[in-house]
């Protein structure tokens, strides 16, 4: 075989591109996530490359391009065998191989958003693996490889289908079977809003893979040794462009006509999603198909993300599941609407008739059939051996410290407390008892006189829900609630930092400040008692003054008036 030079620089370059979608997705993630959360985050994004890369060596890559069936590739560790036949021309097999391995370690990644801030990191690790080894190289293979989907005409250039929706369906089972985040929604079924910690990560994170996208559709041409290549290159960068574009255009204008105000966060999901869409027919369709597409999904992304926030209950932290999974989809039937014929079959608008749009829905739907029910499998063989989802009081504390040991990733700076854990409001709630030392004092002083007491609460940050919960029931309608640091009796276990020990002598601890002056102090001490005792060092304490007087800032309202609810 005669190799290329443009060809092979070409698919190497797309490759070290498409890697470095890593480095974005990864920041997209930590940005809409928690601080408490991005030490795991970024600890995911790295290991999706490093446990997909030597799976796909090993098994995957066989799978996916061995010339076996219709339905399955081979069986070919280590890639040993006679590839000529599905290589691109002029290009060498490890190049080749290098840029199919990037392209499944995407296709990992995207489940990790929409799992995250709740999923034990060794599950993490396992279902990862799976979907390198298996999920993502067999339907690859009915897609890339000579299968039977490829055979019938379905057209999907750079993986809408084959990579995205891949992930996003893989995610939406994830999450669905995780279930939401402490705290996401309310008793009546309402979700509330978690923000993401810092919204500069994650529009760096939205350039990055801007940028990398077009190495992901560009190079996927495999080849520029031709004026049909190079003309193929121009359209699909031109393409990807115009679609991701747009889509965020929609999506901002959209959000600022429903919400009133333009949404931040959304708009960076939708120029992914108009990247995601075009993905599948970015060689195919001319502009104003590209166009449609990235208006499409402008709008499809801001209803799926409320359909699976208030309607499916499905927390997706970061919009995964409507991103990849919803805009993969609905990019690769569009191309059967809008191809040219280019590189296909003609779509509908083109004279194609019916046929290519039948088979594009036809590779979606038996995509998403292979993929939901081999991950659900794999999520229900992990959730009943090493458990799924972290424990409870992990996630309020943050899988840094729990599965990682990592006090924190932002050393030396002052992060916000969780907005879902956070209660504002006046304190308000009511007398004390007489048999309470600082109520009976202030009696003493003047009899008549309205008595204020503040009841100061250091507890676990775990138990911080139950408490507000036992408070809400005896009558406690406003607190105070702030994330501090305590030291104790309990004080610091070690931790590790590069194989160093870290002194971590302060704990996470959460102060609530309840101020009462009419439901007895007595019943507000033993009401918080109860629900956090559990016996070990480390419960926290409970603290009572007088409070002398009490001064609404609005109204001027002192005493009593001003402790009650507007």
């Amino acid at each position: 075989m005669t190799y290329s030079p443009a060809n092979t620089i070409w698919v190497l370059l797309g490759a070290a591109l498409v890697f470095f979608m890593q480095a974005g997705f990864a920041m997209c993630e930590a940005g809409f996530t928690r601080a408490k959360n991005t030490g795991n985050i970024l600890m995911k994004n790295l290991m999706d490359f490093c446990i997909g890369t030597p799976l796909y060596w090993l098994i995957g890559f066989g799978i996916m391009f061995g010339t076996g069936t219709a339905l399955f590739g081979w069986i070919d560790p280590f890639i040993m065998k006679d590839y000529s036949s599905v290589l691109p021309a002029g290009v060498p097999l490890w190049a080749y191989a290098i840029f199919q391995t990037v392209f499944c370690a995407t296709s990992a990644t995207i489940v990790s958003g929409a799992m995250a801030e709740r999923t034990r990191f060794s599950a993490y690790c396992l279902y990862s693996a799976a979907i390198s080894l298996f999920i993502y190289p067999v339907s690859g293979h009915w897609i890339w490889g000579g299968g039977w989907l490829a055979e019938i005409g379905f057209h999907d250039f750079a993986g809408s289908t084959a990579v995205h929706m891949v992930g996003g369906v893989c995610a939406m089972i994830g999450a669905k079977m995780l279930g939401p985040r402490i705290g996401k929604y309310g008793k009546d079924g309402k979700p509330k809003a978690i923000l993401g910690h810092n919204l500069s990560i994650a529009a760096l994170g939205v350039f990055i893979l801007w940028f990398c996208w077009f190495g992901f559709n560009g190079a996927s041409t495999v080849g520029m040794d031709s004026d049909e290549l190079i003309v193929s290159a121009g359209i699909v960068f031109f393409n990807t462009n115009l679609a991701a574009a747009l889509a965020t255009l929609v999506t901002m204008i959209f959000t600022w006509v429903r919400y009133g105000k333009p949404d931040v966060s959304m708009t960076f999901n939708a120029a992914l999603a108009g990247l995601v869409g075009i993905t599948a027919g970015c060689d195919t369709v001319n502009p104003f198909g590209a166009a449609v597409i990235g208006i499409c999904c402008g709008f499809a992304v801001v209803l799926s993300v409320g359909f699976f926030d208030r309607i499916a209950k499905i927390d997706d932290p970061v919009g995964a599941i409507s991103v990849h999974g919803v805009c993969g989809a609905l990019g690769t039937i569009l191309t059967g609407f809008f191809a040219t014929g280019r590189s296909t079959m003609k779509g509908v608008f083109y004279g194609g008739g019916f046929k290519f749009l039948g088979v594009q829905l036809l590779g979606v739907l038996a995509t998403t059939a292979w993929t939901g029910i081999i991950i659900t499998i794999v999520f229900a063989l992990i959730r009943k051996t090493i458990g799924l989802r972290a424990d409870s009081a992990d996630e309020v504390m943050g899988l840094d410290r729990s599965e990682h040991g990592l006090p924190t990733a932002y050393a030396g700076y002052a992060m916000m407390p969780d907005s879902s854990y956070e209660e504002a409001g006046p304190a308000a709630v009511a007398e004390p008892a007489e048999e309470v030392p600082a109520a009976r004092k202030a009696k003493e002083k003047a009899p008549d006189a309205p008595v204020y007491t503040r009841v100061q609460i250091i507890c676990r940050p775990a138990r911080l829900e139950s408490l507000k919960t036992a408070m809400n029931k005896i009558g406690i309608t406003g607190m105070t609630v702030t994330n501090v640091m305590g030291y104790g009796i309990q004080k610091g276990k070690p931790e590790y930092y590069r194989g160093t020990p870290v002194d971590v002598m302060l704990l996470p601890k959460v102060q609530v400040d309840i101020v009462v002056s009419k439901i007895p102090v007595r019943q507000v001490i033993d009401t918080a008692r109860a629900v956090l005792y559990t016996g070990h060092i480390g419960d926290g304490k409970i603290f009572v003054y007088d409070v002398e007087n009490v001064v609404r800032v609005r109204t001027g309202e002192e005493g009593y008036d001003a402790l009650q609810s507007d």
